[in-house]
């Protein structure tokens, strides 16, 4: 599959280790004086350890790789190091909004009788959140998986009549498509609205017309890169997460039609077919064709 992953410059490696504690899974070593990734399987494209290599030489790239293997990395690289490992891999996973992961983590933990789960995720609820500047090696704030809900929106303006265009309906983050996680719980038997960036912009009624009880991804397929990506991705929306149905909203420009393309291209990857609609929106707001393709 093409996914996420570490890459490392070997020109620009010193082999100092400063990238080794960085990497909770315990797929980077030292080896004839280089920073190796010793195991795609271990590597799940995070990115904690870039934030403290030195050169520069590490970076995150996508490309065809096994899959990561949460329990393969819990049964060959954390458990065995203890309650501290334990509690650190965990709390790595949590603050990149891998909540999938982190429960398979604890499943893995229960399945094989560890008697100081309990104490793990203690040591892990108590550790204070890390401040946003705290760089890669803490997660991104920006990509914590968050879901809202339907009962947390914000109250609307003074004066404003209820369900106005005040009211926020978004119920998740992250929205970006590139930082989404297909199978994150917000998306699983959901149906999903795959919005072209400017979209939102033009209607002035965007929450309430499109986003009301739906799960949400954007994507620009003019500017954004790694298209491919986005494609694995709604691929594993449709056949992991199981989701119902696709409403993409585009703009009536030529090239937003590329968002069409990415969930055709995925429909061609799964082996479940969901309906799709394309609705059309002018720049001014208007709404030129609602229809299922």
């Amino acid at each position: 599959m093409k996914r996420q992953i570490i890459a490392i410059d070997e020109k620009k490696c010193t082999g100092c280790g400063d990238c080794i504690p960085g990497c909770p899974e315990g797929a980077l070593q030292v080896i004839d004086g280089k920073a190796r990734l010793v195991s795609d399987l271990f590597c799940d494209g995070l990115g904690a350890c870039t934030g403290h290599c030195p050169t520069g030489a590490m970076t995150i790239s996508s490309r065809e790789v096994e899959p990561y293997d949460e329990r393969r990395v819990m049964h060959e690289r954390i458990v065995s190091g203890g309650a501290d490992v334990i509690a650190a891999h965990l709390k790595h996973l949590l603050d990149h909004g891998q909540t999938a992961w982190y429960a398979e983590a604890l499943a893995y933990l229960e399945e094989q009788g560890v008697h100081d789960r309990s104490e793990v995720v203690v040591k892990v609820d108590q550790k204070p959140a890390l401040p946003a500047s705290s760089g890669h090696g803490s997660g991104c704030p920006g990509s914590r998986m968050m879901s809202f809900g339907s009962d947390t929106r914000p109250s609307a303006a003074i004066d404003s009549p209820p369900n106005s265009v005040c009211d926020t309906e978004l119920r998740q983050w992250p929205v970006q498509l590139h930082l989404v996680t297909p199978t994150a719980p917000y998306y699983e038997g959901s149906d999903l609205l795959l919005a072209a960036d400017c979209t939102a912009f033009a209607a002035g009624d965007f929450h309430q017309r499109f986003i009301k009880g739906k799960s949400l991804a954007i994507a620009c397929p003019k500017l954004d890169s790694d298209m491919d990506v986005y494609v694995e991705k709604l691929a594993a929306m449709i056949d992991k997460a199981e989701i119902n149905t696709i409403t993409a909203v585009i703009m009536e420009v030529p090239c937003c039609g590329g968002l069409m393309a990415l969930a055709a291209e995925a429909q061609k990857k799964v082996s479940r077919k969901i309906p799709v609609k394309r609705v059309v929106m002018s720049v001014r707001g208007e709404v030129l064709s609602d229809e299922w393709v």
